[in-house]
């Protein structure tokens, strides 16, 4: 970076000359240095699988919490500062028993995504504050049907048939538009989802370190035990 634009580089709130805020840009920076993420629509529902990257054998590697329930109906992964991921979440499951209480009814997927992500704005456009720097994969089912959001650092949002978020992202996206197809059965989604998972690994993944979280139609938003995701992963890699 130029000295002449150290000044754009502190101040959150300073757009540079050729109109970029880098403590944005930096804070995406951040999530691209998380764990990768990914996320798949199937026929009545969406799963999410992360990779927990455990870096020591002395870990206990349930201590490590990336995936969140927010609802009963919805739920999401993150990648990037896991802290500022918590306090995402924290702010999403109070907004849900909000309207809970007013409404009498679950919130709409679409709905939280979009207070969160206003919320997450609000960190890009005032002074003494910095942007999070985690993204999150939101997954839920309502009245529409399965969604899944992936939001951003400054506050965007895209809906995704299949997406990913983290440092393998750009394999996971590739693998996803090859194969990716609608109308999959859970099984396959998790199968499609756990192949581009390990396209986007050097390491062989293991149950220690995968978990995988599903809501549908039918199923409230829950994690797998390791027993299901050990069985999800022998079956991967006899496919491949």
């Amino acid at each position: 970076m130029q000295p002449g634009q150290m000044a754009y580089d502190r101040g959150i709130t300073v757009f540079s000359p050729d109109g970029r805020l880098f403590q944005v840009e930096y804070a995406r920076e951040a999530v691209k240095r998380g764990t990768t993420t990914v996320g798949l629509k199937f026929k009545d529902g969406v799963v999410l699988i992360i990779d927990k990257r455990i870096v020591s054998r002395l870990v206990e590697s349930d201590s490590i919490e990336k995936i969140f329930q927010i609802d009963e109906h919805m739920g999401c992964a993150t990648s990037g500062l896991v802290a500022d991921a918590r306090a995402l979440v924290d702010y999403a499951r109070v907004l849900a028993q909000i309207n809970k209480v007013t409404y009498n009814e679950k919130i709409s997927v679409e709905a939280l995504v979009k207070k969160i992500c206003d919320y997450k704005q609000t960190y890009t456009q005032y002074g003494g504050v910095r942007p999070f720097g985690t993204a999150l994969l939101v997954a839920g089912v309502d009245d529409t049907g399965p969604r899944l959001f992936e939001t951003d650092p400054s506050g965007a949002l895209v809906a995704y048939k299949a997406g990913s978020i983290g440092s393998g992202r750009a394999v996971v996206m590739e693998t996803f538009e090859e194969k990716y197809r609608e109308g999959m059965s859970m099984k396959e989604a998790i199968r499609l989802g756990l192949i581009a998972l390990q396209n986007a690994t050097e390491e062989t993944l293991s149950e220690n370190a995968v978990e995988i979280a599903v809501v549908s139609v039918k199923e409230p938003f829950h994690k797998l035990p390791k027993e299901d995701v050990k069985r999800y992963l022998d079956e991967m890699k006899e496919a491949r």
